[in-house]
């Protein structure tokens, strides 16, 4: 266990057992998606392998689409 660690564990023990709980939990979620790698759905699986394969015969967007795509979304 790091330091850092150690030391917001001590601050956190001065917490309400209640948000102590709280808290714990949201550490162990974290743990677990760091520790479980993601696992595509199988459309996203099929997405991927089309991509790859797009990529392969060097079939990328343009700079205009690329553009477009930024100013949908408003950056």
């Amino acid at each position: 266990m790091t330091k850092l660690l150690t030391r917001a564990i001590k601050k956190l023990s001065q917490l309400p057992g209640k948000r102590q709980d709280e808290l714990a939990k949201m550490l162990i979620d974290v743990a677990a998606q760091d520790l479980q790698p993601y696992q595509f759905t199988p459309e996203e699986r099929k997405e991927v392998e089309v991509a790859l394969r797009e990529a392969k015969r060097g079939k990328f967007a343009t700079d205009e689409e690329v553009a477009a795509m930024w100013r949908r979304f408003g950056l």
